[in-house]
């Protein structure tokens, strides 16, 4: 904390610019059902202008001086650095051909008995392999209504298995933006946080698998060939071990995409002459993020500046009572914010710096606090009806998002879970 900021005065009055950002969110996402096509560029734009103009006590020069060293930060290039090579490694990955092997492969080894538990395991594994939620679903719902409509089962019931599980993988993607965005922010490694995330949410996904084997025990895979090609999953299998094993996560993706590149080309399923603007389009795709990355945190610098960050602590402080209830307020703060936002990687990086503030004071260990607050994140996401997975999956059959709610089990079962299972856990060690 530079000393700048360590003479600030707590003031209310410093969170004005998050207060105008959300009210842009929710007054007209909400009312419209217009949240995704609202450029999201725009809100954060919007309270960068009132932080600045709030920000007198600085001469203007000075002002945008707090904007770039808070830009200019080694988390926030990192970060941002990250976001442009997932981005990468997504479409070279998508242009070989391994999205849609990956995707056959699962349905050549699904059971009939377990089709619509076949659809969450298979986007449980294609979201933690692209690292995208919103891309699952985009890439498995065409199948998902397939298989409805050639075994009789309902559109929104197979829909909801496949957002369930792109939420599941979303959440756990070495490679996915929440992930990248909830460790850089709190200052822990890949692997520690993957392991420490696995444990909070496999007994929700368990349970979930159950849940789907129960609520539709047949139906059956529709008829016809599934092929896939083993090569086109190495790349997402050496993303994987290579992170687990603790690869650093610039290494690992470049790693992933050069394999991607040239399976694909020794393959011919990708034309070298596309090569180039496979990994182009897969990075401009990742621009967004990117760029709301740079602009939050010009945000939250100027916000710290005028005292907004330390009144938030100062309050949240006094209201938090140990380990475990600095545990609740984090899960409770990322939630709001997502609701607020029905953005995930927004809402992490939005309460980042100050979750990672709380978990220091309150001996929370960096890797539990970037695991849950990316699974609040999910959480919400999971279950908003007017967030980019649930429009996503609902266009795909023409249904709305209400008709998917009741079929989303995993999201509720994370949330309902993880308290349950950080309980049992502190039981344990406290036994003799």
């Amino acid at each position: 904390m530079s000393d700048a900021i360590s003479q600030t005065q707590p003031r209310l009055s410093g969170l004005l610019p998050v207060a105008i950002l959300l009210a842009l969110f929710l007054g007209v996402g909400i009312p419209f059902h217009e949240q995704v096509t609202l450029p999201a560029i725009v809100p954060f734009l919007a309270a960068l202008g009132v932080a600045f103009l709030q920000c007198r006590r600085h001469a203007f020069p000075e002002r945008l001086n707090v904007v770039a060293r808070a830009m200019g930060q080694t988390d926030v290039m990192v970060m941002c650095l990250v976001f442009l090579l997932a981005g990468a490694f997504a479409g070279a990955a998508e242009a070989a051909g391994c999205v849609t092997s990956t995707v056959n492969f699962g349905l050549s080894v699904l059971p009939a008995w377990a089709t619509v538990a076949g659809l969450f395991v298979i986007a449980s594994f294609a979201s933690t392999a692209m690292g995208t939620s919103v891309g699952t679903i985009t890439a498995i719902a065409p199948i998902a209504v397939g298989i409805a409509e050639a075994t009789g089962m309902g559109a929104p019931l197979c829909l909801g298995a496949v957002v369930c599980g792109a939420m599941f993988g979303d959440n756990l993607s070495i490679i996915s933006d929440t992930t990248i965005a909830a460790t850089r922010t709190q200052g822990c490694d890949m692997r520690t946080k993957f392991r420490e995330n696995l444990r909070l949410v496999l007994p929700a996904a368990l349970i979930t698998v159950a849940l789907f084997i129960v609520v539709a025990p047949g139906g059956g895979v529709p008829a016809g060939a599934h092929p896939f090609s083993v090569p086109l999953l190495l790349p997402y299998l050496a993303v994987l071990v290579t992170a687990l094993c603790g690869m650093n996560v610039v290494l690992v993706l470049a790693l992933g995409t050069l394999l991607s590149l040239g399976v694909g080309i020794g393959m011919g399923e990708l034309p070298a002459a596309e090569a180039f603007r496979a990994v182009g389009d897969g990075v401009a795709k990742m621009y967004d993020i990117t760029a709301i990355s740079l602009v939050v945190a010009g945000v939250l610098g100027l916000v710290r500046e005028n005292g907004g960050i330390d009144w938030l602590l100062q309050h949240v402080l006094r209201r938090v009572r140990g380990r475990r209830g600095a545990q609740v307020g984090i899960a409770a703060l990322v939630s709001a914010v997502d609701v607020a936002t029905a953005n995930n990687t927004v809402a992490i990086v939005m309460a980042g710096p100050v979750v990672r503030d709380v978990a220091q004071r309150h001996g929370v260990s960096p890797a539990r606090a970037a695991s849950l607050i990316d699974i609040y994140a999910s959480v919400w996401q999971g279950l908003l009806p007017y967030g980019a997975q649930l429009l996503a999956a609902a266009a795909a059959a023409s249904v709305t998002p209400a008709a998917l709610l009741p079929w989303l089990f995993y999201p509720i079962l994370m949330g309902v879970t993880v308290p349950l299972v950080l309980l049992i856990r502190t039981s344990l060690r406290r036994k003799p």
